[in-house]
């Protein structure tokens, strides 16, 4: 079951604590990506398996090292992501780095002595470094400036590291769709930074080298740009394609395997494949043509010991019975709690309307989350039901309900999308809007008397302004026009626009002046919401790339993440720094110290 899967069947929990100074800086977001995850070491044929590290830990991504003695791996057990080493036998454990940057990825030298690695440093974009082990400093070792490099990996004779990248790319949409592909190929470059050279010249993608025990090759998985996007999810089927690679020639070679989906290729010392296979038919470790390892939907990345006797890998947790979670912040002035989709406080910040899909069941249902009490539902619907918003006085929702075929095509009934406004015990459900055009994401004025939504349909698309009073609407813009927000102030809208293939957010003034373009990302800035004084302004934002490969963290938009900028388009500054998704921001307004929420586990 996908983690998407696993949140839309969540029973909601929610712990009241006491937390102090929360004021206007509590944000909640969606969050999609594991709750945890901890370390096995097992038999290659999965027997005897028992755990690494402790339970409640967030451990991930390991590498065994050439001679053995050290597995280097991935931790958020202390907030952003570190490296921490550990003797196979669970001794020894030694953090590495200790830096606020996302740090990923590692693979050791041959002598044990260096490790190279992925990290955000600097740039905020996924870069190679190296790290020396005595001294615990880091050097850079690659530099992009439009793209990220993933998955390294030292070779034995110590003269090249491999690893893949998205550099150059051109950040292709999926067919019909929003979400960025990802296009990747293999580089070489030297340890001290010379040799960079491009190994594959496909236009779709190759990823996770790994070097056969001669140094004269590596073993890769290709597959297509578009099914970087389709493979996300085990029920789409289908399957890539293991390579070897030759250093010298570039000429490549399609190695035998089994059916399916077929990640991480690791050559063993016996000569034979080993690889993570993801598809409905069967998850977990295989080598060869078909023989199984450890199994589950739920492992990750595995690493074998030098003799292939052996191998460590992760298992994600997906614990998503709590609606809200407290997420790491890279500035300690915001708080950050994760959530489920597209969430909104009403203005006094005490109650939270959140919708979720529906267990087992086509369709989307509207939860209202009153503080120290049970989640309740107020509208099921086999149809959806997206982005909720409150009035001014917290006495109605307005709420876009129908079909989005984008979000979930399996919705059932051919109604267009329409504006419903709703109270909060779910009484007095009615639509504001109706016709043939699909009409949505929706937003009140500060005074209550006029919502904000977007349209699309043969009567054209963009926003309108609708005076609830006389349901009269008049065109604000015309164009690619989304997710409209109204200033507290009154004085602005901002809003997602579509522009030369990108989303930027743009504010304009509700009677269609002084438009203006306040990000200009070439990707995704979008989902933006105005803090309760007007001042500033949330958004999600694409702008710093993947950060390792798309299939194997399998989100929608695993480079989503949360920056805020003040509401002239100034001083942006970036909240989040991981590798799964985030997206869909809401501001809690300023209210008491005791707030909702549930605290880490780790």
């Amino acid at each position: 079951m996908s983690s998407f899967s696993r949140l839309c069947l969540c029973v909601f929990a929610l712990i009241t604590t006491s937390l102090s100074g929360l004021a206007a800086n509590h944000i909640l977001y969606l969050r999609l990506g594991p709750t945890g995850a901890n370390l096995y070491i097992s038999n290659a044929n999965g027997s005897g398996e028992h755990p690494l590290t402790k339970a409640g830990t967030f451990d991930y991504d390991p590498s065994w090292s050439l001679k053995g003695y050290w597995i280097v791996f991935t931790s958020e057990r202390t907030g952003p992501a570190n490296l921490y080493r550990v003797h196979a036998d669970g001794s020894g454990l030694e953090q590495l780095t200790d830096d606020p940057a996302y740090d990923d990825q590692a693979a050791f030298s041959p002598d044990e002595k260096r490790i190279v690695f992925v990290s955000t440093r600097t740039t905020g974009r996924a870069s190679l470094w190296v790290l020396d082990i005595a001294t615990h400093k880091a050097t850079r070792l690659t530099r992009n400036a439009d793209g990220g490099d993933f998955r390294p990996s030292w070779s034995p004779d110590g003269k090249w590291i491999a690893f893949s990248s998205d550099r150059g790319s051109s950040l292709p949409r999926a067919k019909g769709r929003w979400e960025i592909l990802q296009l990747a190929s293999i580089y070489l470059i030297h340890p001290d930074g010379s040799g960079l050279r491009r190994l594959t010249k496909s236009e779709g993608f190759c990823g996770s080298p790994k070097w056969t025990q001669d140094s004269k090759s590596v073993v890769s998985y290709c597959t297509s740009a578009q099914d970087t996007w389709n493979f996300r999810k085990p029920s789409h089927g289908g399957e890539d394609q293991l390579v070897t690679i030759n250093i010298s020639s570039g000429r490549s070679t399609p190695i035998a395997a089994g059916p399916g989906v077929k990640l991480l290729p690791t050559m063993l010392p016996s000569g034979k494949i080993a690889y993570v296979r993801f598809d409905d038919t069967a998850k977990g470790v295989f080598y060869g043509t078909g023989a199984p390892g450890p199994a589950g939907g739920d492992l990750h990345t595995p690493s074998w010991s030098p003799d292939g006797k052996k191998v460590v890998y992760s298992r994600f947790v997906q614990d998503h019975s709590t609606l809200v979670r407290k997420q790491w912040s890279r500035n300690k002035n915001f708080d950050l709690y994760g959530t489920v989709f597209l969430p909104d406080y009403d203005p006094g910040g005490k109650h939270l309307a959140v919708t979720v899909p529906n267990g087992g069941e086509t369709g989307m249902t509207l939860f209202i989350q009153d503080e120290g009490k049970p989640p309740h539902a107020i509208l099921k619907r086999k149809d959806l039901i997206l982005a909720p918003q409150w009035s001014p006085n917290g006495k109605q929702i307005v709420v876009g309900v129908g079909t989005f075929p984008q979000f979930l095509p399996s919705a059932s009934g051919s109604r267009k999308a329409q504006v419903a406004i709703l109270n909060p015990d779910g009484s007095d459900l009615h639509f504001v809007t109706s016709g043939p055009d699909s009409n949505a994401f929706p937003a009140f004025s500060p005074d209550g008397k006029q919502i904000v939504y977007r349209t699309k349909g043969p009567d054209g698309e963009g926003l309108r302004i609708m005076n609830l009073a006389d349901r009269s609407v008049k065109v604000l813009t015309n164009g690619w026009d989304n997710f409209p927000g109204w200033s507290p102030r009154g004085d602005l809208i901002e809003f997602t626009r579509k522009i030369d293939g990108s989303f930027n957010i743009f504010t304009i003034h509700p009677d269609g002046t002084g438009l203006k373009q306040l990000t200009h990302t070439r990707g995704n800035d979008a989902h933006a919401a105005w803090s309760p004084d007007g001042e500033r302004i949330v958004f999600t934002s694409s702008r710093m790339g993947f950060k390792d490969e798309r299939l194997l963290v399998t989100n929608p938009q695993p480079y989503g993440e949360i920056f805020v900028m003040r509401a002239d388009g100034t001083h942006v500054e970036q909240l989040t720094d991981d590798q799964w998704e985030e997206g869909g921001p809401c501001w809690q307004p300023e209210r008491p110290a005791r707030v909702a929420a549930a605290m880490p586990s780790n």
